[in-house]
């Protein structure tokens, strides 16, 4: 693993187990390969099983341990089949990064109750149904790691995405709740705040708008999906012990 770009962190998980929600794509991609590359074993999840094979297959082909589990993360009887079959399957779950996500992008008077309600109901609903699911487990074994996709967007808001917006602020208000009530049994919970990442949608914006961006951002450039993936490995990782209720923010200074 000479091209390994976490190998710097000195992160070793091996042992462990972790379960990535949104792991066929992007930043959830990258997460699950960083993971992976810190010698956790990890359990993909998403809707697709045809993208989700892409992930396995790119850990593995690293010498990394890796499945794939199609699940909708909305639907609370899967999640919580999924997570107990696993749990059994793998002995125990050390890490849950929950960072499956939609956007339905409009204006507030012409959103619609299914803009509103399926945003909520994926980003939100869907981390409430994977924490609670993973926590039982992680508080018997008094040991577990629950790291939350939150966004800049919500902490400061952004015109167009005020369901979006609302659904992570929401995630940063569960994660520092939850944190309260699991660190006695040695479980931590934080959030993880990317802000401009490049990415497919990243990529289809013109270069004028790319210029706009990096201008916002006084690191003057996007974000790669690695550097949110190399704090999250961080957080995963026994280091982060008395870490707890935090959030990370990871966007280059633009909200500093």
């Amino acid at each position: 693993m000479a091209d390994n770009p976490y190998s710097s962190l000195k992160v070793d998980l091996s042992g462990q187990t972790a379960v990535v929600t949104g792991a066929s794509q992007g930043l959830g991609k990258a997460i699950a390969l960083a993971l992976g590359a810190a010698g956790a074993k990890v359990a993909c999840v998403a809707r697709s099983a045809d993208k989700l094979a892409e992930t396995v297959g790119a850990i593995t082909a690293t010498g990394g341990q890796a499945e794939a589990f199609p699940c909708d993360a909305k639907d609370s009887a899967a999640v919580n089949k999924l997570i107990d079959e696993l749990a059994l399957k793998w002995g125990k779950i050390d890490i849950l990064v929950n960072n499956a996500g939609i956007t339905r992008d409009t204006l507030l008077p012409v959103m619609s109750d299914a803009d509103w309600d399926d945003v909520i109901a994926t980003n939100l609903r869907g981390c409430f149904l994977f924490a609670r699911a993973c926590s039982r487990h992680m508080m018997r074994a008094r040991y577990g790691r629950i790291i939350n996709m939150s966004s800049v967007s919500g902490l400061i808001g952004n015109a167009g995405q005020t369901n979006y917006s609302a659904s992570k602020a929401g995630l940063i208000g569960f994660t520092r709740s939850i944190s309260r009530e699991l660190a006695k049994r040695k479980v931590t919970s934080n959030a993880v705040c990317p802000g401009f990442i490049e990415s497919d949608m990243t990529k289809k914006l013109g270069d004028a708008l790319k210029d706009v961006v990096k201008e916002r951002v006084p690191a003057q450039r996007l974000g790669v999906p690695e550097d949110v993936a190399a704090c999250v490995l961080f957080l995963a990782s026994p280091a982060a012990c008395y870490v707890t209720g935090q959030v990370l923010t990871v966007d280059g200074g633009m909200t500093g």
